[in-house]
């Protein structure tokens, strides 16, 4: 059993992150994930389910939203199975956040008076990118040509776990810290002397497995059950994928084989004929006058490249005839 429990699971996370008492944790995080562009005084926690106007509008429910003092929203959400459209996602629940700030009435004197809003997703267990983009894509709206901040209201920030590839040594301001926390605290025996700050005393107090009730202990072991089993499954079906395209590949490759082969024996049952053909032919020039000899022994001299001896097999004629036939045909 780990002794701090794996903060990027529903419950944990939401425990740590989303509940009043902690609030400066999700502060700090907050900060390190914007790198001084915001700075968050207070927050107050936002309802994380929105239902639809209709009945065919679903409901969306996200993992955190917070408000900031200065008006400000941000959704927080934690993505750990592989989503193809998580981007689309993400534009999705910021959409559905905008258009709640409408109000019902009077909206011409409310004018679009839309907050700042931040979307950070914490993306683990896959990649959005390649490596050489980063393990943080900070996006905003942008003029394409010259790169310059259109819109500065709207963001996105992808933050990619597996992607964080540094050691203790290597780590470089809050972020950085912030990253190998969430990738590696269910891996610690203790808090790390690089890590000797107030906010993550904190965290790693509340984040002990043995300082949970046995109510909430049962509620982690369960998640983490579940993951686990989803992970077996999901490991399981990947092999049985492989395998069924391997015994495929191999029964394409052992039929491409027999056809290969079948083809080859009808090609050298082809070229045997041809050949045969040749060599009758060749015979028969060759019973005829010595010219008719030379012009053959011309022939392969000119068209193929056969040694002097090969000729002499094919055309039935000495080594010094063939010589000769060469060394005239060079002068001529």
């Amino acid at each position: 059993m780990a002794r701090y429990i794996d903060l990027l699971t529903d419950f944990a996370f939401k425990k740590i992150f989303g509940s009043e008492p902690n609030k400066e944790l999700l502060m700090s995080l907050l900060h390190a994930v914007f790198r001084g562009q915001k700075h968050l005084s207070d927050m107050v926690y936002d309802k994380n389910e929105y239902v639809g106007d209709s009945k065919d509008m679903g409901t969306v429910i996200f993992d955190l939203t917070c408000s900031a003092k200065d008006g400000s929203k941000y959704i927080i959400e934690v993505q750990r199975s592989n989503q193809y459209n998580l981007k689309k996602r993400m534009l999705y629940y910021s959409s559905r956040l905008i258009a709640d700030q409408a109000p019902k009435r009077d909206r011409q004197k409310w004018n679009f008076n839309i907050p700042p809003i931040g979307v950070v997703a914490i993306i683990d267990g896959f990649v959005i990118s390649d490596s050489k983009s980063g393990y943080v894509h900070d996006v905003c709206l942008c003029n394409k040509d010259s790169g310059v901040v259109f819109y500065s209201g709207l963001e996105f920030v992808y933050l990619e776990l597996d992607l964080f590839l540094k050691q203790p040594e290597d780590l470089d301001g809050d972020l950085d810290h912030w990253m190998y926390v969430l990738k590696h605290l269910s891996k610690l025996n203790h808090l790390p002397e690089f890590l000797n700050q107030t906010v993550f005393e904190r965290l790693f107090d509340l984040a002990e497995f043995t300082n949970l009730t046995k109510e909430e202990q049962f509620m982690y072991n369960t998640e983490v059950k579940r993951r686990r089993d989803q992970e077996n499954t999901t490991y399981y079906q990947i092999n049985e994928a492989k395998k069924k395209a391997r015994k495929e590949a191999r029964k394409e490759a052992k039929e491409e084989g027999l056809v290969a082969r079948r083809e080859g024996r009808e090609e050298g049952r082809e070229e045997g004929r041809e050949e045969g053909k040749l060599e009758g032919k060749l015979e028969g020039k060759l019973e005829g006058k010595l010219e008719v000899k030379t012009e053959i022994v011309r022939n392969l001299l000119s068209k193929y490249d056969f040694t002097d001896v090969q000729i002499c097999d094919m055309a039935k004629v000495t080594l010094d005839f063939v010589k000769e036939v060469r060394a005239n045909s060079g002068k001529e």
